[in-house]
């Protein structure tokens, strides 16, 4: 199964397949009969998948440290680390379990990715529903990293323990925070010195509709500034 994940096999017809071709050289690495369909079937329903999850971590220790020198493209001694999430589509028919919507089944991977040498450093697949910022519960914080993620992630209790652990992250602020707010309250204000007349000022009083409004309001923030003061 891990020369199946190795060689991006698709299927287990595809895999059957592939070591069907190649049978005079597979006595070499064990295989004294045939590799049936049903053998690996047995096989994915018998192991545990702890033991790929382990594998996995075995091969991420010993892939990072060949790749601890390699540029990042910004000159940063510390880890840096990017956090998302991917939905990945299933068959609602072959896995009722992972119910995403009506007629459609999904689960979601979430990756922590170490930009130095774009190699996994945490990964944990969750249902389709559940949310990005759960994540944050399933990791620690590695000190003085650097953690980039989108506002998804914003959950200022669960980004406390960044803070406590000496950990720095970059995220986008949420359109509803207070952040956001007064970001976009400030850019369209015009300085404290200048007063508008009230003949230039949108009749708010009148009946209109929202178009015409963000209109009337856009052609009031393109009058010069100097002919509106006292």
């Amino acid at each position: 199964m891990v020369f199946a994940q190795l060689t991006y096999r698709e299927s287990l017809r595809d895999i059957e397949a592939c070591l069907g071709a190649m049978r005079a050289k597979l006595y070499h690495m064990g295989f004294r009969s045939r590799v049936r369909r049903s053998t690996l079937a047995d096989a994915n329903d018998a192991h545990d998948w702890r033991i790929y999850a382990d594998f996995a971590q075995v091969l991420i220790a010993t892939a990072r440290p060949l790749y601890a020198a390699e540029p990042m493209g910004v000159e940063l001694e510390q880890s840096l680390y990017a956090l998302d999430s991917t939905t990945i589509d299933l068959c609602l028919s072959l896995f009722p379990w992972a119910r995403f919507r009506k007629h459609k089944a999904a689960v979601k991977m979430h990756t922590l990715l170490d930009l130095r040498g774009n190699i996994p450093a945490f990964i944990h697949i969750t249902n389709g529903k559940v949310h990005d910022v759960n994540v944050l519960d399933q990791f620690l914080p590695e000190s003085g990293a650097f953690y980039v993620m989108d506002r998804g992630y914003i959950d200022f209790e669960r980004l406390y323990r960044f803070t406590l652990e000496s950990a720095f992250f970059v995220s986008a602020p949420k359109p509803t925070s207070c952040c956001g707010g007064a970001t976009r309250t400030l850019s369209i204000r015009r300085p404290a010195c200048v007063r508008i007349k009230p003949s230039f000022l949108p009749r708010w009083n009148r009946p209109r509709s929202t178009q015409m409004r963000c209109a009337r309001l856009a052609m009031w923030m393109r009058r010069p500034a100097s002919s509106s003061c006292f």
